[in-house]
Order: C-alpha cells, then sequence, then structure tokens
C-alpha cells in the first residue's frame, strides 16, 4: 500500500494542467497495491473541497484512496527520528525549513509501501530509504 501526497491529489482536483494526467496515471497504475492518505493529507486538503467532507470523501472514493490510516506510535517514532535530523541540519545551515506535515506524511509512509509524492528531495532528504513513486518522472 503506498501513502499517495497532497499534491497528487491536488494536482487532480485542480485538473492540473502539467500534473493533472501524470497524478491520475499514477493513481490508476498503483491502485492494485492499495492506497490511502495520511490524516494530515485529509486536512490539508480541505481547502481544496472549500470545507466539505462530503465533496472530499467523493473525491477519494472515486480514486479509490482509502482515508482510513492513522498515525500509531510507529510513524510517531519515525517522524520524531525524521524531524529531529532535520531541525540539527537545519541549525547547522545545511538544510531549509521543511513543513513539520511532510515529516508526519512520511512516516506513515515509512510504515507502508512508501509514497507517491512529487516532492521527491523533500522527502528524500527527512527519510533516505524511503520508496517513492514520482508521477511525472
Amino acid at each position: 500500500m503506498l501513502v499517495v501526497d497532497t499534491c497528487v491529489l491536488i494536482d487532480i482536483a485542480d485538473d492540473d494542467p502539467e500534473f493533472g494526467m501524470p497524478s491520475v496515471a499514477c493513481i490508476d497504475d498503483n491502485l492494485d497495491g492499495g492506497l490511502v492518505v495520511s490524516p494530515v493529507t485529509y486536512i490539508e486538503l480541505a481547502p481544496v473541497f472549500d470545507g466539505s467532507r462530503r465533496l472530499l470523501e467523493e473525491f477519494l472514493d472515486g480514486l479509490g484512496v482509502d482515508r482510513s490510516a492513522t498515525l500509531d506510535l510507529a510513524s510517531q517514532h519515525a517522524a520524531f527520528a525524521a524531524w529531529a535530523r532535520h531541525v540539527s541540519e537545519r541549525r547547522a545551515g545545511r538544510t531549509d525549513r521543511r513543513p513539520v506535515a511532510d515529516v508526519l506524511i512520511g512516516a506513515l509512509a515509512t510504515l507502508h509501501d512508501g509514497i507517491i509524492t512529487r516532492n521527491t528531495d523533500d522527502f528524500r532528504a527527512l527519510y533516505p530509504t524511503l520508496p517513492i513513486v514520482d508521477p511525472v518522472s
């Protein structure tokens, strides 16, 4: 099962002219293995659907993306370690700021088969061994 990053779902929902179709194709190509969103992604998608949970859930159901994943203790531990590494690197001036949302989404992906995202470099910096599927590569 792969975790689908927020950016991929926004590409599809907004029918992005550059990334929308490759994102749909990637979702279709990986549907058989199972797809899930992080609770963080669910929350991040609220403005895309004008705060309508019904519309968001219809969208995710239509794509075949599960929304029942939770951040268990193991994913919290993975996020803790990734955030600690990131902050250490940032304090040393070796990296830029990173949203904590990416840390949490990536942590969930470590418990699954990886992540579908266009933000490959961001997730690779946080989780060097995480399998990543980029819909546009």
